[in-house]
């Protein structure tokens, strides 16, 4: 994903109403099914403007924001000094690069179906997670294609619920479930969104 696929769409991306409702909706799922504590350091995988991650940062201690857009860090960069809680900002493609660290949990909306190898990066996810850390990752209901109109790097249109919770548990994630998180409404189709959580087994420290 070398492209920059949203450079064209960064600086309107928050005034689009049906996705700044779907990350709501999104967000207050996660809020309701994970135990938030405010000393806890999280990732935020693929986030763009920063939508996902102002509605959690009140909540936690730190949120290192994980994106391959400049011009959708730039966005959130602007973001920095009113949100609730302490950022980092790594430009990175996390299909490819390292992260020396571990996080307590890693957050995740509509950056999946985007990812071409799942069973990898579900496998470095694990690796980035604390012992008992979380993964909270919402993404497309398996769809026709239609979804997306225009090109933004999909891979997958959308993905079997059963078969995304297996590749969970075959990284070694355990406790996993997938509930229905949202819908995002066109005018040509109602979008299932679901929630995948799970959690790497240990205790946190």
């Amino acid at each position: 994903m070398s492209r920059d696929f949203f450079e064209e769409k960064a600086g309107g991306y928050d005034r689009n109403t049906r996705r700044v409702q779907n990350v709501d909706n999104i967000s207050g799922a996660i809020i309701r099914t994970i135990e938030l504590q405010k000393a806890m350091r999280l990732m935020d995988f693929g986030s763009g403007t920063g939508l996902l991650l102002e509605r959690i940062a009140p909540l936690v201690a730190k949120i290192t924001a994980v994106d391959v857009s400049r011009s959708m860090n730039a966005q959130l960069a602007a973001k920095q000094q009113r949100l609730g809680c302490e950022l980092e900002i790594l430009e990175i493609d996390l299909e490819t690069a390292e992260i020396d660290r571990t996080f307590d949990g890693i957050v995740s909306s509509m950056t999946l179906h985007h990812i071409r190898d799942i069973d990898a990066l579900f496998r470095k996810f694990y690796r980035l997670l604390a012992p008992g850390g979380f993964i909270a990752l919402a993404d497309l209901d398996a769809e026709d294609g239609s979804f997306h109109t225009e090109d933004t790097g999909v891979h997958h249109h959308g993905f079997d619920r059963k078969a995304l919770a297996g590749v969970a548990m075959s990284a070694g994630f355990r406790d996993v479930t997938v509930d229905s998180a949202s819908v995002v409404h066109k005018p040509h189709g109602d979008f299932p969104v679901f929630l995948l959580t799970a959690y790497r087994p240990g205790v946190a420290s």
